[in-house]
């Protein structure tokens, strides 16, 4: 289903879903973007921290009675459909340089599962989901990073990918990844690091060190674009 953008923003946007949130990190995302949108439960989060969700998307089947009459009307913006979760819904309706989420790693394993699916779906709305160790992403067409020597770096294939690398440890110059095959978790970063990929499915996972950086490459269009799937 095609869903219009309902938030949009020139600079970082703030996701937040209702899953686990690290205490600390609400402030660490609201810190780094313009603009703050829940998906659906993740609306709790918000307003327990003092801040008030600019916008509201999802079915609203875990956005409680009580967080939701707190939420001004005109930030209330209720997709019916059930084909989709919350996180798609939200992601396909903002636009933005790229999007910093919380909420949506950790717990339960079909959540996650479905969020990287997600990522990879939407591969022209980028997205960095925040996680208690680790930051995760798809991979643009190519990225540059100044990464401590010995940072973990692994990539996990949900499509057939090739590409290139400098500066890990294992290149993946050579390799065909792929999901029953073929994948590049645990390689260690060398300091200065280079990827670059032929095309989407690739996810990328990295210490939370790395946001900063990560979400500067994004911010100053250093990563190149993916087109938009068709639906």
């Amino acid at each position: 289903m095609k869903i219009g953008a309902i938030v949009r923003a020139d600079g970082p946007i703030g996701l937040f879903g209702g899953g686990e949130i690290r205490s600390g990190d609400v402030n660490l995302v609201l810190n780094r973007v313009n603009s703050a949108v829940a998906a659906d439960g993740g609306a709790a989060a918000l307003i327990d921290s003092g801040r008030m969700p600019d916008a509201v998307i999802g079915d609203f089947d875990s956005l409680t009675a009580e967080y939701r009459a707190q939420i001004p009307a005109d930030r209330l913006f209720p997709i019916s459909e059930q084909n989709s979760t919350d996180f798609d819904k939200a992601l396909r309706s903002i636009e933005a340089r790229v999007v910093l989420a919380a909420g949506f790693l950790g717990a339960r394993v079909d959540h996650q599962l479905v969020a990287f699916n997600t990522l990879v779906r939407l591969q022209d709305r980028p997205c960095l989901l925040l996680g208690a160790c680790e930051i995760v992403f798809h991979a643009p067409p190519r990225i540059r990073l100044d990464l401590a020597p010995g940072d973990t770096v692994s990539l996990f294939p949900l499509r057939r990918v090739t590409g290139r690398s400098t500066g890990l440890e294992w290149p993946i110059n050579d390799l065909v990844l792929e999901p029953d095959g073929q994948v590049g978790t645990s390689n260690r970063a060398q300091g200065l690091c280079e990827l670059e990929v032929d095309g989407p499915g690739l996810l990328v996972i990295l210490p939370r060190t790395a946001l900063d950086q990560v979400m500067q490459a994004f911010l100053t269009d250093q990563t190149g674009h993916w087109p938009a799937r068709a639906e």
